[in-house]
């Protein structure tokens, strides 16, 4: 099984270390196979914030990262 990507978006200008994950309609989190999907979808979702920061225009505020960073680890350890 290969890594799966979640994306998160930072709200809260007072606490910029706090970040929030993206969740789909069923409050489910929202996970991508891969993750030119996970950043197109960020791009579909929230466009203002990915723009600016195309242009360095003010700090990061999306990202997309793996869910599990250990899941390949622990697959190996459950084997």
């Amino acid at each position: 099984m290969g890594k799966r990507y979640k994306l998160q978006v930072q709200d809260d200008d007072t606490h910029p270390e706090r970040w929030r994950d993206v969740k789909d309609t069923s409050s489910g989190l929202l996970t991508f196979e891969k993750e030119e999907d996970g950043r197109a979808k960020l791009a579909e979702l929230f466009p203002v914030l990915v723009k600016l920061e195309q242009f360095a225009a003010g700090p990061k505020r999306t990202r997309v990262v793996v869910v599990n960073p250990y899941e390949d680890i622990d697959e190996e350890r459950e084997q």
